[in-house]
């Protein structure tokens, strides 16, 4: 038995006739036509209707003839076959495109989320969005960095807090590489929101209100972490090591849930007592 390598031309003509040949005219309330149909599913000029696209350019697709469409042709079929989410990410695939971004981020905690983030106690783990907005978040992250019930919700972006808030201002105890790196994964995903107008209006206010931030983000440093260790230096059990861990729920890609754990025994103690408060 041998494995081939997707052939992405044959298998996008395939894809594209077979989810054709899937849907119900009825449900599309297509005009009328005198012809009666021969074949299940949409005929190809009603795809390129649906699409804004040539019924050649359809024919074409579909007979495997080497075409690659550009995103915005992807993503109009995609609307046109009336496509899954799983679906629509598959098309793109097999076309090497790249799907636009939700122009709506999440700005609330998806519940199984949320209450996730509750059961991973004792360990400090909290929700935030591309924009550093804390969507979510336990009692131990609570009582490591901040009460975030005490701010208003348009208040609580970990950039801003580590920047202007004065109680965690100078809470990390390499403050310019977290800070750094804070502002290198922001620009990444600026570019990849580039309709977001709140990120937008946060980098502006960040870049006008903090000469760190503006001298670090005209340096155009792009670093996406996943994981790494931080220092916080807390007022009340003094320094504590942690690792974090970044995760991406498939279901919820806006959505990212950070993990805290102790990096050595001396801070493990330090975050029981803590939470023993």
């Amino acid at each position: 038995m041998t494995t081939r390598t997707v052939d992405t031309t044959q298998e996008l003509a395939v894809f594209l006739r077979t989810r054709r040949e899937g849907l119900d005219p009825d449900d599309f309330h297509l005009p009328s036509r005198q012809q009666a149909r021969r074949t299940p599913g949409l005929r190809r000029e009603e795809v390129a209707e649906l699409a804004g696209v040539s019924i050649d350019y359809i024919v074409r697709l579909e007979q495997g003839r080497g075409l690659r469409p550009s995103a915005n042709v992807v993503e109009a079929l995609a609307g046109a076959l009336r496509l899954a989410p799983d679906e629509r990410a598959y098309l793109f695939n097999l076309t090497q495109q790249r799907p636009r971004t939700a122009d709506r981020p999440a700005t609330t905690a998806a519940p199984p989320l949320a209450r996730l983030v509750a059961d991973l106690s004792p360990l400090p783990a909290m929700l935030m969005n591309h924009r550093y907005d804390i969507l979510a978040w336990n009692g131990e992250m609570a009582r490591l960095l901040l009460d975030f019930d005490t701010l208003p919700p348009s208040q609580r972006n970990a950039m801003r807090l580590c920047l202007m808030h004065p109680q965690t201002r100078e809470f990390y105890v390499d403050r310019e590489r977290v800070v750094r790196e804070g502002i290198a994964h922001l620009r990444a995903a600026w570019a990849a929101h580039p309709e977001d107008r709140a990120l937008t209006d946060l980098i502006a206010e960040l870049t006008t209100h903090d000469e760190e931030f503006a001298r670090l983000w005209a340096e155009r440093d792009i670093k996406v972490n996943g994981r790494g260790r931080k220092v916080v230096r807390h007022p009340d059990v003094g320094e504590i090591a942690v690792h974090f861990e970044v995760l991406t729920p498939l279901q919820d890609p806006d959505q990212r849930l950070v993990i805290y754990r102790a990096a050595d025994d001396e801070s493990q103690s330090a975050l029981d007592r803590l939470c023993a408060q």
